[in-house]
């Protein structure tokens, strides 16, 4: 059985209805989702903030490249549109970690990288996604490491800008 680390984003039109269509797509996989945390926007453009969490799924008939279709396929529902990295967006989608049973699968081709490479970065993935795994581990520069760590080492500032905000995603 293959488990999935979905952060979820959303800083375009209904934010919170795009993060729930996350969960509404992936139905019965749906395993835990974290809050719902508002957050400024990660590397250097200039836009509104997003709405985050994280989305944690199981489905035995997927694998890492089955799960990023499914989650290409939820943001192209959303409209999604590719115009400017790290711009804005509708609905952003991305695979954090994937696990078979207790391994946690890598991958390093030209589609799909995981871990995610710059999760262990991300106040907004981190802080989510300890409020629904708090013994989660990430595998960074080929240690496995706890995700408690990982977001204790971010800047000070870069946490205090994940603020819960009390929207639930059902």
């Amino acid at each position: 059985m293959t488990s999935v680390v979905l952060s979820v984003g959303s800083n375009i039109g209904d934010r919170l209805a795009m993060l729930q269509s996350v969960v509404d797509g992936l139905a019965d996989a749906v395993r835990a989702v974290s809050p719902v945390y508002e957050t400024a926007p990660w590397g250097g453009v200039e836009q509104d903030p997003f709405l985050n969490a994280v989305v944690l799924a199981d489905d035995p008939s997927l694998d890492p490249h089955g799960w990023l279709r499914r989650a290409q396929e939820l943001e192209r529902a959303a409209n999604r549109e590719r115009n400017e990295r790290w711009g804005p967006r509708t609905l952003d989608v991305d695979l954090i970690a994937c696990r078979d049973g207790d391994r946690e699968v890598t991958s390093d081709d030209e589609v799909l990288t995981l871990p995610h490479p710059r999760a262990h970065q991300r106040a907004f993935v981190l802080e989510p996604w300890l409020a629904v795994e708090p013994d989660a581990t990430l595998t960074v520069a080929g240690r496995l490491r706890p995700v408690a760590e990982l977001a204790a080492d971010l800047d000070a500032e870069e946490r205090a800008g994940v603020l819960v905000t009390g929207l639930v995603l059902t």
